[in-house]
C-alpha cells in the first residue's frame, strides 16, 4: 500500500514525540510539525521556469551541437527523462545538465556520436513518465539508452511511495519493451536540504529513503538499472552545499549535476556495451547520511550531557 499523508503525519508524530522524551509531547509535535510544513512549503521553490536546452547530435572533435535530420543518423540515441533535475534546472548552461554531460561524456569515451533529446519536465512526479515516454513513441523516437531521473516531486507531493514506485516500474518496463537500455537514478536524499527545519528534514528523508529503495526493486524487477543517488550524493551536498546546490538551495549546482552524471555514466556505457570490467559498486547505504539523521544527532547530545 502507498505511503499515505495520514501515515505520514503519524509516523513525524512519533518521531518527534521520540526526540523529546514522552507521549505527552504528541501535539506538541502536531503542532511543531505543521508549523514545519509551512515553513518547507516557502522552502522547496515550486518553479515553473524551463531549464535550459541543447539537443541534437552530438560528435567527436568538436562543441558543435548539430540539428537532426533525414540524413544524419547518429550512433547512439539518448533520452533522458523524469523530474526538474533530469531536466537541469537551477543552472543557467545548458552544458551542465546531466543531459548534455552524458551526451559528452559517451563521445568522449567511445569517439561515437550520440543524439541527445531530454524529455523531462519541471514539476513532474512519476505519474507524469508514461505521458513523457509515450509522446517520444508517437513522434517514433525509441532510444537506444534511458535515464531516468524521478522521485523528489513524489516525496514533497507526499504521492505514495509504494505506488510511486510502482509507476516507475511500468514506465521502465514500457522502454525495454520498445527495446531500449534503462538508467535511473533514484530518489535522492532530499535531508540534505538544511533549509527545511528539523524533525521535519528526518522524516521527509526517512519517506524519500523508503521510496529509493522501492524504486530500485521496480526497476530491477523491470529490467532496468537502478543508481542509488540517495547513498553516493548525500556525502558531498552535506560536506560543501554551498558548491552542490544552486541558488535556489533545492536543484544542484553544476557541480552537483557533474556529479550525478559521474555516477551516472558507467550504466549509460554498460547499457551500450561501452564500459569494460566491473561496474562501480556504491554502498549500500550512505554513513555521511546516517550520521546526519535525527536520531545519530540526539545520540551524539545525550552522551555529551
Amino acid at each position: 500500500m502507498g505511503y499515505s499523508r495520514s501515515r505520514m503525519t503519524r509516523d513525524a508524530l512519533y518521531t518527534s514525540a521520540a526526540a523529546v522524551g514522552g507521549a505527552g509531547a504528541t501535539w506538541g509535535a502536531y503542532a511543531l510539525l505543521t508549523k514545519q510544513a509551512r515553513t518547507a512549503r516557502t522552502v522547496i521553490p515550486h518553479r515553473t521556469d524551463k531549464a535550459p536546452s541543447k539537443d541534437g547530435i552530438y560528435s567527436p572533435g568538436t562543441a558543435v551541437v548539430e540539428r537532426p535530420g533525414p540524413h544524419h543518423v547518429a550512433d547512439v540515441s539518448l533520452m533522458v527523462f523524469g523530474d526538474s533535475t533530469a531536466a537541469g534546472l537551477g543552472v543557467d548552461d545548458a552544458e551542465h545538465t546531466p543531459g548534455v554531460l552524458l551526451a559528452r561524456g559517451v563521445v568522449a569515451e567511445t569517439g561515437r556520436t550520440v543524439r541527445l533529446a531530454v524529455k523531462a519536465i519541471v514539476g513532474a512526479t512519476s505519474k507524469g513518465l508514461a505521458a513523457q515516454i509515450e509522446a517520444a513513441f508517437i513522434a517514433k523516437q525509441i532510444p537506444d539508452v534511458a535515464v531516468i531521473i524521478v522521485g523528489a516531486n513524489d516525496v514533497t507531493a507526499l504521492n505514495g511511495f509504494e505506488a510511486s514506485a510502482r509507476r516507475l516500474g511500468a514506465a521502465v518496463a514500457q522502454l525495454r519493451g520498445a527495446g531500449a537500455e534503462v538508467v535511473v537514478g533514484t530518489c535522492p536524499d532530499i535531508g540534505v536540504v538544511q533549509a527545511i527545519p528539523q524533525p521535519l528534514r528526518s522524516v521527509i528523508r526517512r519517506y524519500g529513503l523508503q521510496l529509493a529503495a522501492r524504486q530500485r526493486a521496480y526497476v530491477l524487477d523491470a529490467g532496468g538499472r537502478p543508481v542509488p543517488f540517495a547513498d553516493t550524493l548525500t556525502p558531498e551536498f552535506l560536506e560543501a552545499p554551498e558548491r552542490m546546490f544552486s541558488p535556489d538551495n533545492f536543484h544542484p549546482s553544476a557541480a552537483g549535476y557533474e556529479l550525478a552524471a559521474r555516477l551516472l555514466l558507467p550504466e549509460v556505457l554498460a547499457a551500450i556495451g561501452e564500459w569494460h570490467g566491473p561496474l562501480p559498486s556504491p554502498p549500500e547505504v550512505s554513513e555521511a547520511a546516517d550520521a546526519n539523521g535525527l536520531t545519530a544527532r540526539l545520540t551524539r547530545v545525550l552522551h555529551r550531557a
